[in-house]
């Protein structure tokens, strides 16, 4: 490993340690989350590209679902391609920097975690980690390649998967003629059990605190609309209780 991935995979760890200590144990929302894992079921957290945060709230629902002694396969955004390279990583064949990973996701938080993930494999975890994403040589649509990995991979072992925040949405009334599903509606289609829980952000630099929103809600909707819907054509919703599960909201601020 040369010394600018060294560097990097330390700067991940030192932000993991100076930023993020609010979430260094599992907190409730982690928990609730934990409990929701089954045999047979999909679980999928959405993020926000290149925050820290995110990746350590990721790797905390791993840390508690397998402090139950169950198995889980971890699903991550990388392209099914580099499953070869990724297994010898878990085997300590080969060294995270020799897996190719999208410029729009890598970064050193997120490398460390796959290291860290390697190491509980080896530390005698029941754990996978599963590459899902397409690359530039698969013909499918992206959530379509994604959806296909996943379906090949119930068995029974529940996966946790950590995808973009619009791959959660299980319904979109889209507004244009040519409506592309995502993963996560696919999936709910072919009538998989998919949950799911986009993370939202009211302010980028508020990464302190996090909570659960129930989906019945209104603030669910609103935050739903406002920061996913709005990226896309597609019509608002009056509600999102069918849509998801649960919006994981950071602020700068612990609500009393």
């Amino acid at each position: 490993m040369n010394f600018t991935i060294l560097k990097k995979i330390f700067c991940g760890w030192l932000l993991s340690a100076v930023l993020l200590p609010q979430i260094a144990v599992a907190s409730e929302v982690q928990s609730l989350i934990t409990s929701e894992i089954e045999q047979g079921t999909i679980t999928i957290i959405g993020e926000n590209h290149k925050r820290p945060e995110s990746i350590q709230f990721f790797k905390t629902v791993i840390d508690e679902y397998l402090q139950q002694r169950k198995c889980l396969v971890v699903a991550l955004e990388i392209a099914s391609s580099q499953q070869t390279i990724l297994d010898q990583v878990f085997e300590g064949k080969a060294d995270i920097s020799s897996v190719a990973i999208p410029p729009m996701i890598d970064h050193p938080a997120y490398r460390v975690m796959i290291h860290d993930l390697a190491e509980m494999k080896r530390s005698g975890k029941c754990l996978k980690l599963l590459a899902i994403d397409a690359d530039l040589k698969t013909n499918s649509p992206r959530d379509e390649w994604m959806a296909m990995v996943l379906e090949n991979q119930t068995k029974g072992t529940p996966i946790l998967a950590l995808l973009g925040s619009l791959h959660t949405l299980r319904r979109v009334d889209w507004s244009r003629e040519d409506p592309s599903p995502f993963v996560a509606e696919i999936l709910a289609e072919r009538k998989y059990v998919v949950k799911t829980y986009p993370q939202v952000w009211k302010d980028k630099n508020c990464h302190t605190y996090n909570l659960l929103i129930s989906s019945d809600t209104e603030e669910a909707t609103r935050l739903i609309n406002d920061g996913l819907i709005s990226l896309l054509n597609a019509y608002d919703y009056e509600t999102v209780k069918s849509v998801v599960d649960g919006v994981i909201l950071w602020e700068c601020n612990q609500r009393l």
